[in-house]
């Protein structure tokens, strides 16, 4: 009696890469989106994402309606219109949508492809991406905001664990991208199966492309590596630092936020370097609140003077994965060997 033999590397590989559904879905030759990162995400760097094979995402991220209209408009150059989309603050919709309302009256030719919510509730704004056709791309933090989404009909859930960057949930409820997207992976195939998955969180080279397949997920969602790219709108003098910085170099707070006058709901804050002006602060963030005065102008002198000391960079845990800022279909082409070396090995 003979056994089956087990399948081969390259039989095991091509189960998990490229055949994704998030990369079938969208026509993407490797299964990423970008992060619709605010004021980073640029017309510029979704357009190269999606020249690459990816989904790229603007970051719409506030809402400005002007920003939005710039930079959606200068995405649309892409030679892969199909794979444009963009992203919103849900909270911050829910006080102005007129940059929505601006992306939803194109012309059918120029419609997003997706778009991306995250920090809020979905649902009010589903109907009206369904009726003009438009995929909607759901972020979450913890299992149990995924009831809301699947009532939305996302078609794509992604699972942010609290290594992101920028916004996220704060340490006391965010959950670890390994364990998070698991989790969301049963329960969506148990629940709603053709929902797709994405990974976000730390997702910064081939070896953590891969770890997102093998983890459940469709694909990853990736923004520190993309942030630090040659087409990002991130400040060079920030992306300089992200380099010189490891994965320990981070921390989630809210002392940027009440730096710049952001006014995020709880349970959110936000990840960026821990620089002196924020190792100031991190541990007396109620006197912050109380009396800001002194720091903020501290900070917006930073930024006047582009000195990251008291500036903010805004990356994740996977800073210490980055080493350079190459152009994003570089970035891209590595994750995607990467990758292919990890699971066909």
């Amino acid at each position: 009696m003979t056994s089956t033999p087990p399948p081969s590397t390259a039989a095991t590989a091509g189960r998990l890469w490229p055949e994704s559904r998030f990369s079938q879905r969208y026509g993407l030759s490797l299964p990423v989106a970008l992060a619709p990162m605010a004021l980073a995400s640029g017309g510029a760097l979704a357009a190269a994402c999606a020249d690459a094979g990816a989904l790229g995402l603007v970051g719409g991220g506030y809402g400005d309606l002007t920003w939005t209209q710039r930079e959606y408009t200068l995405a649309l150059k892409s030679k892969a219109t199909g794979r444009i989309g963009c992203g919103f603050i849900t909270w911050k919709l829910d006080e102005d949508a007129s940059a929505l309302d601006w992306l939803l009256d194109q012309a059918e030719a120029d419609l997003p492809r997706a778009v991306m919510l995250s920090f809020g509730n979905p649902r009010p704004y589903a109907a009206r991406l369904r009726a003009r056709g438009v995929d909607l791309i759901c972020q979450i933090q913890r299992l149990e905001q995924l009831p809301q989404v699947l009532e939305a009909g996302a078609q794509v859930v992604v699972a942010q664990g609290a290594e992101a960057g920028g916004h996220g949930m704060n340490a006391l409820n965010g959950r670890a991208t390994l364990t998070l997207v698991p989790e969301l992976a049963d329960a969506l195939a148990a629940q709603a199966p053709a929902t797709l998955l994405l990974a976000a969180g730390g997702i910064a080279d081939g070896r953590t492309l891969a770890a997102s397949r093998v983890l459940g997920a469709d694909g990853a969602l990736v923004g520190s590596r993309l942030w630090a790219s040659q087409e990002s709108l991130a400040p060079a003098g920030a992306k300089a630092q992200a380099v010189a910085s490891t994965g320990d170099g981070t921390a989630r707070s809210e002392v940027f936020d009440i730096l710049r006058r952001k006014h995020w709901p709880a349970p959110y804050d936000f990840r960026a370097l821990r620089n002196p002006l924020h190792q100031a602060w991190e541990s007396r963030v109620e006197a912050l609140r109380q009396d800001p005065a002194a720091a903020r102008a501290e900070y917006d002198a930073g930024v006047a003077e582009q000195d990251y000391r008291r500036a903010h960079a805004t990356v994740g845990e996977g800073v210490g994965l980055i080493h350079d800022c190459p152009p994003a279909a570089q970035i891209l082409q590595a994750l995607s060997e990467g990758a292919r070396q990890r699971l066909g090995g």
